[in-house]
């Protein structure tokens, strides 16, 4: 069973889901609960210290947590500790963040899902309808690099209903340890190492990190006519699988005029994006993204063929038989 997604906002017209997110002002198909939202938003909750259930293995940040059974009964407000207190970027409301997680049950201590297991990190908005309100509250003001533990009673996680597919009843607290791995927002960059662009006939990018627009030169010449997919930054994160989500900034340009026709550089947006709908969307771009390192900036000229042949979106700068210029930077992905 498909886990569902973690954004709930409808997917506008266009090429891709966007999201707004914060500045820098601010630094698996398995059956289980998200921290996906599932109730209303909730006025601000009061915060306390506990009571929270002891981690008795897995201690240190990045490894998986076994955590003892809830004693007693559960606080009544959102209890929230930091386990382990990092030193990274203090993360902000509508900032994404990349997280290791574990969630079970207070009463019970059954896991109804962690991340750790699937050797992938969600990678989700701080966002309010975008998670539970639970984790909305506690993760604001931390830092990454830090270990969270918070105790989540039901009306700030699954409400009334709980969530049935996962075994959490309406009147079930649920006890969450969260590694906070990154967080990103709308001045997020690539930081790879630069890569020589020595080939005249593709387009040269600009390298700047600074979350702006990088800038483009397409030479006055015909474009190539297979897919051209190069790093300009390359990172030293893993490489993109078929199967993930990308969080990214990006750029896409015709080639033959050089107008942009989407973008979230400079815009205050990030995109989150699966590469198996962008398989039949722009096919030629989920295939250019597929094999590259996170962390990367990657230029992807697409044939038309591999973008929108002789149905390019009604109204815009895209025409029949359009060669496409996408610039990328892959922020993260899970």
């Amino acid at each position: 069973m498909r886990r569902r997604s973690l954004l709930l906002a409808a997917v506008p017209a266009g090429l891709v889901t966007l999201a707004g997110c914060g500045d820098d002002k601010s630094e698996s198909s398995k059956t289980g609960a998200s921290p996906s939202a599932s109730v209303s938003s909730s006025p601000p909750p009061k915060i306390v210290d506990g009571p929270l259930p002891a981690i008795t293995a897995g201690t240190k940040f990045g490894e998986k947590p076994t955590v003892a059974k809830g004693s007693g009964e559960p606080p009544k407000d959102l209890a929230v500790k930091t386990v382990i207190a990092g030193s990274g970027r203090t993360i902000a409301e509508n900032d994404f963040i990349k997280a290791d997680y574990l969630g079970q049950i207070w009463a019970s201590g059954k896991v109804f899902d962690n991340s750790f297991d699937r050797h992938r990190p969600l990678v989700m908005q701080l966002a309010q309808g975008s998670l539970i309100d639970g984790w909305r509250y506690a993760l604001m003001g931390k830092k990454t690099g830090s270990r969270i533990e918070i105790a989540v009673p039901p009306a700030l996680g699954y409400g009334k209903e709980g969530n049935a597919q996962a075994g959490i009843k309406g009147t079930d607290t649920l006890v969450f340890v969260i590694d906070l791995v990154e967080s990103f927002n709308s001045k997020s960059s690539a930081k790879g190492k630069q890569v020589p662009q020595t080939d005249a006939a593709l387009p040269k990018v600009g390298t700047n990190t600074d979350g702006q627009v990088p800038k483009v030169t397409i030479p006055k010449t015909d474009p190539p006519k297979k897919l051209v997919s190069e790093y300009v930054l390359e990172g030293d994160g893993p490489e993109l699988k078929s199967d993930q989500t990308v969080l990214c900034q990006f750029q896409g340009q015709v080639w033959d005029s050089g107008k942009t026709f989407q973008r979230t550089y400079g815009s205050g947006r990030l995109s989150q994006f699966s590469l198996e709908q962008m398989q039949q969307a722009v096919k030629g771009l989920a295939q250019g993204l597929t094999g590259k390192k996170v962390g990367s900036r990657v230029l992807v000229v697409i044939p038309p063929e591999l973008g929108y042949g002789n149905n390019p979106p009604s109204g815009g700068v895209v025409k029949k038989g359009s060669t496409l210029v996408f610039t990328v930077d892959i922020l993260a992905a899970m």
